[in-house]
C-alpha cells in the first residue's frame, strides 16, 4: 500500500477516534430491539420481507462498488466476471426461503416477532465509515498475504496459534476493539443482510430440545453458547427464554466487551461471559440442558474440531440438546461447489477446505451424540443432536 495513504488510514481509523464517534452515535439511537408495531400479520409480513430485500441490496451494491473501485484503483478498472446467472438465481431463492422460514418460526411463536427487525441500526451507521475505509488495509493485507497481522499494542501470547489469523483478512483478526465494533455490520454485508436469520434457525430445535426438561423450573434452565463472539446469538437466546441461565464462552476479550454492550441493552439478565476456549471449557461435567455453537467450526483444524465437540458433549447433562451452525459443506447444494472452494482464498480461511469434506455427524456419533440429524438454510448447515439419557 502506498506510505502515505497507509499513514492516512492509521491515523483516521485510529481506535480513540472511532471508539469516540461511537459514543456519539449510539448516544443519539441505542442499539435496542425495535418494537413490533400493532399491525395485522399481512401488513407485518411484506413490512419484513421488504426491510430484507432492501438490507439484501445494499450490501449487494456496497460490494460491487468496493470491489470495482479497489480495480480500478489497482489495474486500470478492469471489469470484473459476473457471478453465473443460475447461481445468482438459485442464491437468491435460498434467501428468499430463508427469510421465509425466519417469519414462519416468529409468527408460530418460537421467538418473539421483534427479533425479526432487531438490528443495531445506529451501530452499524456509526461502523459503515470504518468499515469502508479499512477496505483498503484489508485488500492491502489480502494482496500481500499478510495473514497473522496484528496491532503492536495487541497481546497475542496465551492463544492458540491457529486462532492468531486475520480471519476474512480483518483487521486484528478477533482481538480488538476496533475488529468487535466492524464484526457484525461486517458479516450482514458479506451474507447480504442474512446473518442474524440464519443464527436465528439454532433457535426452533434449541427449543423442541428443552422440552425434555419441562419438569425444570425455566429459572433453573441453563444453556451454553460456545464462541459467542459479539454475543448476536446469545441475544436471540435471551430473548426466547427470558428466564433461562445463559452463559457464553469466548476466547477474545474485545468480543466479550461488544457482547456485553448488546446484551446489556436487553430487558433482564445479562449472560455470563466467560474468557474461555472450546476445546477446553471451564464447566463442570453435565452443566447445561441446552449448547449452541455459530460460526465456530471452519475456524477450527480438524484436530481441534473433535476436540472441542468432545468438550461440548462434557459440559451437556443427559438429555440436553446440542444445535451448531456453520457453514455449508461440498455437497449440500451442489450446483454451488465452485463457490465454496474459492471461499478459502477470497477470505482467508485456512482450515475451510478441509471443514467442507470433513464428517461432522461422524465426530458427534463419536463423541457419544445421538439423534444426529442435519439442516440446510441458504449458506448454513445445522447438525441438531443429543446426549443419550444414560450418559
Amino acid at each position: 500500500m502506498n506510505p502515505v495513504l497507509n499513514s492516512l488510514l492509521n491515523t483516521v481509523l485510529n481506535p480513540g477516534l472511532v471508539s469516540a464517534v461511537e459514543s456519539v452515535v449510539r448516544s443519539v439511537g441505542a442499539p435496542g430491539p425495535l418494537p413490533v408495531p400493532p399491525v395485522p400479520s399481512s401488513v407485518l409480513r411484506p413490512a419484513y420481507g421488504t426491510l430484507q430485500q432492501g438490507f439484501a441490496a445494499a450490501a449487494f451494491a456496497h460490494k460491487q462498488a468496493s470491489s470495482r473501485l479497489l480495480r480500478f484503483v489497482t489495474n486500470g478498472g478492469r471489469e470484473e466476471r459476473s457471478l453465473d446467472p443460475q447461481l445468482l438465481a438459485s442464491l437468491r431463492q435460498t434467501m428468499v426461503d430463508l427469510n421465509d422460514r425466519d417469519w414462519a418460526d416468529g409468527e408460530a411463536g418460537v421467538y418473539p416477532l421483534s427479533l425479526l427487525v432487531d438490528r443495531p441500526w445506529g451501530e452499524f451507521a456509526a461502523a459503515y465509515p470504518w468499515m469502508c475505509l479499512d477496505t483498503w488495509r484489508t485488500w492491502d493485507r489480502a494482496q500481500n498475504e499478510r495473514h497473522q497481522e496484528f496491532d503492536t499494542a495487541i497481546d497475542t501470547a496465551g492463544y492458540p496459534a491457529y486462532y492468531l489469523q486475520n480471519f476474512h483478512h480483518q483487521t486484528d483478526g478477533y482481538l480488538s476493539d476496533f475488529s468487535a465494533n466492524l464484526y457484525d455490520l461486517q458479516v450482514e454485508v458479506l451474507f447480504n443482510g442474512t446473518a442474524d436469520a440464519m443464527r436465528r434457525r439454532v433457535l426452533a430445535p434449541l427449543r423442541e430440545g428443552l422440552n425434555a426438561f419441562a419438569d425444570v423450573p425455566p429459572s433453573q434452565v441453563r444453556v451454553l453458547d460456545g464462541a459467542c463472539g459479539t454475543g448476536r446469538t446469545l441475544r436471540f437466546l435471551r430473548s426466547m427464554l427470558p428466564l433461562a441461565s445463559l452463559v457464553g464462552v469466548d476466547l477474545s476479550p474485545a468480543y466479550l466487551r461488544k457482547a456485553n454492550q448488546w446484551l446489556s441493552a436487553v430487558p433482564g439478565d445479562v449472560p455470563q461471559l466467560v474468557r474461555g476456549n472450546v476445546e477446553a471449557l471451564p464447566f463442570a461435567d453435565g452443566t447445561f440442558h441446552g449448547v449452541t455453537s455459530t460460526f465456530l467450526f471452519h475456524e477450527l483444524p480438524a484436530a481441534v474440531r473433535k476436540t472441542a465437540i468432545a468438550e461440548l458433549y462434557r459440559v451437556a447433562k443427559p438429555g440436553a440438546v446440542l444445535v451448531l451452525c456453520d457453514s455449508i459443506q461440498a455437497g449440500d447444494r451442489p450446483e454451488w461447489t465452485p463457490m465454496i472452494e474459492s471461499f478459502p482464498q477470497m477470505f482467508h480461511e485456512p482450515y475451510y477446505r478441509h471443514y467442507i469434506t470433513d464428517d461432522l455427524v461422524a465426530h458427534l456419533t463419536a463423541a457419544g451424540f445421538e439423534a444426529v440429524r442435519t439442516e440446510v438454510h441458504f449458506v448454513s448447515k445445522y447438525w441438531i443432536a443429543r446426549k443419550p439419557n444414560d450418559a
